[in-house]
């Protein structure tokens, strides 16, 4: 298509209008296995663009793809016509009221931050999907989303009380539940949503149609069913059935997946909130047939929750960083556990509703292991269960868990025999599924091993597919539970519900859209469901050279091929964890780690340049990228978007050159170093307004920020101020000072020397620079030879076993981390990382040792707040520095919710990411830090953060070591 008709399409829409290549890169896969580059990708903000968008695609007959957080499994978010995300704009909450229990959203609208809004009214929005954290209502009444929740408050479909539409002829309706009298009023108007009705009173009221439909149609017991669409919910009410209810289409659109109207906003009935008291048993199970046996009378108490993970999910939380603490309860080897939830408004009633699970448990002496979960055990357990689909993704190598079988829903008391053939069907295929998901709904995530990227693995894609449809269809269930059609599964339809039913599905389509602009090729005239994989079939894989070792994934491309987009990087800042921070300030796509990934992938594997890394598209998306590692252990795939960074900037550069600005700040420790010879002469530049604004224009560094100053410190001759209370517990510790501490943080390590000194250990010091500053900047050559140097030198220390402790963490944390991949000798830097640790690490071990007590600390009442570093929470934990801090009898020490502070070393020194750098920062550590009391204590261990504090509430931050050191009264 001509690019003038976009660039005049641009022009009518008040929101914005994309078709360069990175843009249609991004959006050309969702959280499936298919990949098609769409024409261009829309931002409307308006109604009005939205018609508009409607308009220009009847008239060029193009397909509009809605899109919201883009986490389909099924292949619903992809298509070659225009993307329309809504993710951005179309964000409101519009009403709620009270008085009906019922909320007016756009389709923007995250679920979760929906309930957070909710929370203080004593309401919630029910079906809750393991993506609720960035999952949006949208999506949900597309897909017809369910979720764990769904056996106690049903399917999105039961919620939807009213939708707000845009027909395929533009016209805007109002969609709710209508008489009988309002139905037939409907019919009569001369209008596209007239003309539905009336085609829906002759299709619906043909007896002979309504026969075919009950008999063709998943059994109704299922209430997990989006085959096609939901005409069989349409015979449910008072106009062609004999139910109670009113009609309402909303029926039909809810699981439509946007192929009939384009929804602008939805009405939800909500429910109060759940009872407050919880409690969890998670059964163990020796085989899979035992735990599935077990479903059925479980079943027969009021559960809150019935969910499976199979030892496949449970073997893949043992390699994620982030998962591995919530294997607390699991027991032994299992083969498969179920979660099983009761709640009750009182303890006494929850502990009688308790009793009788565990007598069913018992009775059935199937379960070898009923562990009983409380409190925030509860909420670790879910997260584990939630984590299952992207750890999934986490598989090393190209087979992968595929998503094609993994929808179906049968009747409870068939799913043990369903399951029995299944998995008979799977050995026929020398298969090992994966079984994990909503056991209680007779649903199960069912998913085959396989390699799309070979042929043989393709037609296996499809023999399969056809396999268990057919067995689906035996039992009558649902091919498609919870999760749609899509492109994997609408080319079954016909098979699952009969052509005679199929064909009225087409009519419906039809008379809806008749110009099949919405979301073509999904549900019916289907997409193969073997083509548009999103890798090619029998390609040969593109040689990538890199200097970081990627062997861990077998490669840098299988390291980015590891985002199955599950999208938890486009959770909000609202929600737990901090990864990607650049998307929380700009709600950009391409500042996900799914984007960076997607991305990489792309020009990986299509490029045709020499230096496949040699892509300005490539710079773009990495551009904002804080390094700050969340990532690496938030992604359930453990995509680790600052080394791919790393790795991408140094690729770049060695085609591109290297800026001016980029070396300053590489090179900046040992500048530093120079600086400080002089640093009464350094510091005064610095502060100097015409000669440090010269400076910072010079450099690229934004006016609003002032340089660190210098500092000359003989910590030798610090340390020998103390030896005389030195050695009191007789314990060696090296304390290793780095490049920042060295010259900038001066007063942090003297405050370090003296507390170890005064707590008793005999302190030495090690002065070596990490290479931060080279990692940060992509000079990859630098900090390979920095890291051999630094390993030759602590080889000594760590064959004593003297553990080394560290101030910055991101200089101590790139022994774990990085040097990983800047060095061959691996069995030095296994022993290197578990004897370097972060001085919070060293002394919290201490305390909990019994070595250091609160006897020498002071009594005095203090309030601390505590900002941890990204590489902290990403490699450590921020409790040690909580349990230090909390040392002092007195002290009442909090951990501020915050991801990024937004500084970033570099990053948000630089002119053109210091509007960004400011943003994150004002997200949630701001505000906290300026909510506090004036003489509350402000605790953050990483330099950056405190300057990005110091600058953006004008509150001076301390180190954790320099809060004790005052502290001490010995």
């Amino acid at each position: 298509m001509e690019k003038s008709l976009f660039t005049t399409l641009a022009k009518q829409l008040e929101g914005e209008l994309q078709i360069d290549g990175l843009s249609r890169a991004l959006y050309a896969t969702d959280a499936s296995v298919y990949r098609k580059l769409p024409l261009a990708v829309a931002y409307p903000k308006t109604t009005k663009d939205i018609q508009v968008l409607i308009a220009f695609a009847n008239d060029h007959k193009v397909g509009l793809i809605p899109r919201t957080a883009g986490t389909s499994l099924a292949g619903q978010c992809v298509g070659d016509g225009i993307v329309l995300d809504v993710s951005k704009h179309f964000t409101q909450i519009v009403h709620l009221d009270q008085d009906k229990k019922q909320v007016r959203v756009q389709p923007g609208v995250v679920r979760d931050e929906l309930n957070l809004y909710l929370k203080p009214f004593g309401l919630f929005f029910g079906p809750n999907t393991s993506t609720s954290n960035r999952c949006m209502i949208g999506g949900m009444v597309g897909n017809n989303s369910s979720g764990t929740t769904s056996i106690q408050y049903g399917v999105t479909r039961d919620k939807v009380v009213a939708m707000q539409c845009l027909l395929a002829d533009g016209s805007e309706v109002s969609v709710s539940s209508l008489g009988k009298d309002e139905f037939l009023q409907k019919k009569q108007e001369q209008s596209k949503e007239g003309e539905i009705y009336a085609f829906l009173d002759t299709e619906l009221g043909n007896v002979e149609n309504q026969e075919r439909i009950r008999n063709e149609f998943p059994h109704p017991s299922i209430h997990r069913r989006n085959t096609g669409y939901a005409v069989d919910e349409l015979l449910n009410n008072n106009l062609f059935g004999s139910g109670s209810e009113d009609f309402n289409l909303s029926k039909l659109l809810s699981g439509s997946e946007g192929t009939l109207a384009f929804t602008t906003e939805v009405t939800l009935q909500l429910d109060d909130l759940p009872p407050p008291f919880a409690a969890m048993v998670a059964t163990h199970y020796h085989t899979l047939e035992d735990c599935l046996a077990d479903v059925a009378p479980v079943m027969q108490h009021s559960l809150h929750l019935c969910e499976m993970m199979d030892k496949v999910i449970l073997d893949c939380t043992k390699n994620n960083r982030a998962q591995l603490a919530n294997r607390f309860f699991v027991d032994g080897d299992p083969a498969g556990i179920l979660m099983l939830e009761i709640k009750a408004n009182s303890e006494k009633e929850l502990q009688q509703q308790l009793d009788a699970l565990l007598q069913t448990i018992a009775e059935s002496g199937l379960s070898y292991a009923s562990p009983v979960l409380k409190g925030d055990d509860i909420a670790k357990a879910i997260e584990l269960r939630k984590a299952g689909l992207g750890l999934l993704g986490n598989m090393v190598g190209d087979r992968k868990a595929v998503a094609c079988i993994e929808d179906t829903a049968v009747a409870l008391d068939d799913l043990k025999d369903f399951i029995g053939e299944f998995t008979d069907i799977m050995k026929g295929y020398g298969q090992e599924a994966v079984y994990y998901a909503h056991a209680g709904a007779g649903e199960l995530h069912l998913r085959p091993i396989l390699n799309l990227k070979k042929s043989e693995d393709v037609k296996l894609f499809r023999s399969i597919t056809t396999d268990v449809a057919h067995l689906t269809k035996k039992y009558k269930g649902s091919f498609s539970g919870e999760h749609g059609d899509g492109i994997v599964r609408a080319e079954f339809i016909p098979m699952m519900i009969g052509d005679a039913n199929y064909e009225l599905l087409k009519r419906l389509k039809s008379t809806f859209d008749p110009n099949n602009i919405f979301n073509p090729g999904k549900i019916v005239d289907a997409f193969p469901m073997d083509e548009s994989l999103r890798y090619e079939v029998n390609r040969e894989e593109p040689e990538v050279d890199t200097l970081m070792d990627f062997s861990d994934s077998e490669g840098i491309l299988k390291a980015a091929e590891k985002c199955n987009g599950s999208g938890d990087c486009r959770k909000s800042h609202e929600m737990k964890g901090g990864m990607c921070p650049s998307y929380h300030a700009t709600k950009n796509e391409k500042d996900t780690t799914r984007g960076r990934a997607n991305t990489l992938r792309e020009f990986l594997t299509h490029s045709n340049k020499p230096n496949r890394f040699d892509h300005q598209e490539l710079k773009e998306v990495f551009d904002l990228c804080l390094s700050c590692k969340a990532c690496a252990s938030e992604c359930p795939s453990n995509v680790d978007v600052a080394a791919l960074k790393a790795e991408f900037l140094y690729q770049y550069q060695e085609n591109n050159g290297y800026s001016f600005r980029s070396k300053l700040f590489a090179y900046n420790t040992k500048l530093t170093a120079l600086g400080s010879t002089f640093p009464g002469l350094t510091n005064a530049v610095y502060k100097s307004k015409i000669l440090g604004g010269l400076l910072k224009s010079v450099t690229g560094v934004a006016k609003e920020r002032s340089f660190p100053p210098v500092h000359k410190v003989n910590f030798n001759g610090h340390l020998n101020k103390f030896k005389e209370v030195q050695d009191k517990n007789g314990k060696k510790v090296v304390l290793y000072l780095d490049e920042f501490t060295r010259y900038l943080d001066v007063e942090v390590g003297q405050d370090a020397i003296e507390l170890l000194c005064k707590l008793g250990y005999d302190v030495q010091l090690h002065y070596a620079e990490s290479g931060r500053t080279y990692l940060s900047k992509g000079f990859l050559k630098q900090a390979k030879k920095l890291a051999t140097k630094n390993l030759e030198e602590l080889e000594p220390m760590v064959e004593e076993n003297i553990p080394m402790v560290g101030l910055e963490p991101s200089a101590i944390l790139s022994f774990r981390d990085e040097y990983k991949r800047l060095s061959p000798r691996k069995e030095l830097l296994e022993k290197l990382a578990s004897n370097s640790f972060l001085i919070e690490e060293f002394l919290a071990s201490e305390i909990e040792n019994g070595v250091v007590t609160a006897d020498s600390f002071t009594l005095e009442k203090k309030k601390v707040k505590i900002h941890s570093h990204c590489h902290q929470k990403a490699l450590s934990n921020q409790k040690v520095t909580f349990d230090i801090l909390n040392l002092p009898k007195n002290y009442e020490v909090t951990i501020i919710p915050s991801g990024c502070c937004g500084m970033a070393g570099s990053f948000g020194y630089e002119k053109e990411h210091y509007k960004t750098s400011m943003q994150v920062g004002e997200l949630k550590l701001f505000p906290s830090i300026r909510k506090s009391e004036k003489d509350t204590l402000i605790a953050a261990n990483g330099t950056s953060c405190r300057h990005q504090i110091k600058d953006g509430t004008d509150r001076d931050a301390e180190h954790p070591v320099s809060l004790l050191r005052k502290a001490l009264i010995v």
